[in-house]
């Protein structure tokens, strides 16, 4: 007779199940469904995480090349123009500026200019 680690199996299946704890419908009490309704799920996250970058930086761009163009230059001609006047300031803190210190950030687009 082969021997079968039950108390092993169901600890790793209960883990796995309490992972799928909040969803909707088979997908949080069969196993099978939860099984794989979970894994998709770290596949979702994994991807997101390094997508939810891509998307922060596009809004940055976004919101200085916005604050750029009301002092007429675009937002690759700022870019350009800051790396040759050796200004080290990156584009998250950038935007905030754009966004919430106009006055700040029309400072910096006359030191470059």
């Amino acid at each position: 007779m082969r021997t079968v680690n039950h108390a092993a199996s169901r600890a790793r299946r209960k883990k796995m199940m309490k992972h799928a704890k909040g969803y909707f419908g088979r997908r949080k009490n069969v196993w099978t469904v939860s099984k794989n309704a979970v894994e998709k799920g770290w596949q979702y996250a994994y991807r997101d995480r390094k997508a939810r970058k891509r998307a922060f930086r596009a809004l940055w761009i976004q919101r200085i090349n916005a604050g750029v163009r009301a002092h007429g230059m675009s937002y690759s001609q700022f870019m350009g123009k800051l790396a040759a006047a050796e200004i080290e300031i990156n584009r998250k803190a950038l935007a905030d500026l754009a966004m919430n210190e106009p006055k700040a950030f029309k400072a910096i687009v006359d030191k470059v200019k």
